[in-house]
């Protein structure tokens, strides 16, 4: 059983920044991911990385923006977050998966089997 704790969230203003952590018991031999869901929203895949820190994925509306990363070592995963927009507003959860994802999975949020409790980004106009 992995337990992931996140933080670093609150609420900045456009334009700002913000770098959220996952503290992870152990890590596992697969990818981890950042997923954000917004009220009224559906749950959507950030970013993933695979454990060796090769294959690292984005979505489209955060490209150039978001930086993940992981500290194998400290079983730690990060998310640099910068020029946020009012629409990266949400709550955002890391997850564990058991094996490593691709471009065509790693979105998908039935891949992964551990979850945090999540850490609130607010980004005000």
């Amino acid at each position: 059983q992995v337990h992931l704790v996140e933080s670093g969230g609150g609420s900045v203003q456009a334009g700002g920044s913000l770098r959220l952590s996952c503290a992870a018991s152990f890590f596992t031999a697969g990818s981890m991911g950042w997923f954000r869901q917004a009220p009224g929203k559906e749950r959507e895949g950030v970013a993933a990385v695979d454990n060796e820190g090769g294959n690292i994925y984005y979505a489209d509306s955060v490209r150039g923006r978001f930086t993940i990363s992981r500290d194998n070592a400290e079983n730690t995963l990060y998310l640099q977050m910068n020029v946020l927009k009012p629409e990266d507003t949400g709550m955002y959860y890391c997850a564990a998966a058991p094996r490593w994802l691709y471009r065509d999975n790693w979105y998908d949020q039935y891949e992964y089997n551990y979850w945090g409790q999540g850490t609130q980004v607010t980004v005000s106009s």
